[in-house]
Formats: C-alpha cells, sequence, structure tokens
C-alpha cells in the first residue's frame, strides 16, 4: 500500500520489501492444504515482523498490504481477501467477486476533497496526503478497516470461504487482481467481466494492465474518473 510521500512510517523498510517477505513465509504457511488460510496469514504476518525489530510497529504507517489468497484443491477452491484486491470466479452465465470494501466507508468527507482537484496539481497532492493521513489512523481497528501490517490479528478479520468447483454453477476459470487492474471494470466500468477475461486468455495480465493505462491515459487529470 503506497504512501504519498512526507508521511512517516516508522520503519526503514518500505513496501516492496514488506510484500517480499510476506509473499515467501505466506507460501509456506499455506502450503498445507488442510490448514485454514487465516491461521496460514496470521503465522506469516506474526514472522515477518519479527523481523524488523527495533522499529515502530505501531506507527499507522507501517508498511502493508492487501492480500487476496486462492488455493486450489482436488474439487475446491480456498480464497482469502484481506482489503480491496478481489478475486473473481467465472462461472458459465456470471461472475462472482471477492472484496473487502471497508476503507470506502471511512474518511468519505476527505475522500470527495480529493476529487475536487485534477490529478497531478499541488492541491490534489496535498488532499491525498490529507486523506491517507487520517485514514490511515483507522486501519486496523474495529471501526475501519484491515490490512496485512505486523501483526496477525488482522487475518482474523479476512474474507474467507471455500467455492466448490462442481456440480452445481461449476467454476470455468478465477482471477486475482490488484484494485489498480480490477479498477478498468470497477470503477471505471470500460469493460465487463466478460471482456476482463477474454483479455486475460487472449493477452495475459500485461493485456489487462495495458487496458488500464489505454483508460488512464484518456482522462490524466482526473475528471471523468476522479
Amino acid at each position: 500500500m503506497t504512501r504519498p510521500a512526507g508521511l512517516d512510517t516508522g520503519c526503514r523498510h518500505g513496501v516492496p520489501w514488506y510484500v517480499a517477505q510476506l509473499d515467501g513465509h505466506l507460501i509456506a504457511a499455506v502450503a498445507d492444504p488442510g490448514r485454514l488460510l487465516a491461521d496460514g496469514l496470521a503465522q506469516a504476518l506474526d514472522q515477518v515482523a519479527a523481523l524488523h525489530p527495533g522499529y515502530d510497529l505501531r506507527n499507522p504507517g507501517t508498511p502493508s498490504a492487501t492480500v487476496s489468497i486462492l488455493r486450489a484443491g482436488v474439487d475446491s477452491f480456498d480464497y482469502l481477501v484481506l482489503a480491496d484486491s478481489p478475486i473473481v470466479f467465472e462461472r458459465a452465465d456470471d461472475y462472482q467477486v471477492v472484496t473487502d470494501l471497508r476503507v470506502d466507508t471511512v474518511v468519505l468527507e476527505l475522500r470527495a476533497e480529493t476529487e475536487r482537484f485534477a490529478t497531478g496539481t499541488p492541491e490534489h497532492a496535498e488532499a491525498v496526503r490529507r486523506m491517507v493521513e487520517t485514514q490511515r489512523l483507522t486501519r486496523n481497528t474495529v471501526d475501519g478497516y484491515w490490512v496485512a501490517t505486523s501483526s496477525g490479528e488482522a487475518a482474523r478479520h479476512a474474507l474467507t470461504d471455500t467455492v466448490p468447483l462442481a456440480p452445481l454453477a461449476p467454476v470455468r476459470a478465477a482471477a486475482v487482481l490488484s484494485d489498480g487492474a480490477s479498477r478498468l471494470v470497477t470503477e471505471y466500468r470500460a469493460a465487463s467481466w466478460a471482456d476482463a477475461f477474454a483479455t486475460l486468455r487472449e493477452a495475459g495480465a500485461d493485456g489487462l494492465i495495458s487496458a488500464v493505462r489505454k483508460a488512464e491515459a484518456s482522462d490524466p487529470d482526473g475528471l471523468r474518473w476522479p
């Protein structure tokens, strides 16, 4: 989760380091198909926290990430979603989107203020900084939203379930997406989920990202999509 310039994190490790460490520990922690994904994530979060002692990991800006896990079994998928990076299941006649949008329910007034200014202007940058500074005070609190940070407690607040592959409404495909890739459908409404899956099949992740960039380039000032 990228932080605006000028906001302290309490730690010298940045988000790329954090994500790389969490990735390795998480893969090992959920390798056992009999283990609950939330338990594996909790272990991985605590293990990564132990890798950078001496820093203020209670700082609300401490390095953090969204987490989405899809684990394939013989006859089902297990999934876990923590924050707003969705997992989308494709079936014969519909799409099931699993995402956690609790972050969208906090600091609504400050979010609206960011939409008053054109993207790239100093006013917009300052409004975003104010929003994030306030928003992250609600991070990993019961009245706010939950992300992966420095405590395994966050894993207890993830969305988890098991999706059978058959016989009713069998899953044909699944996509694990960042909120940046999914916004082509969810926020920009420049494509349907059917379009997105067709792009993934034909051109892979690069093709979908290119479609997002093309949409963004058509609205450089953020007037259509604040």
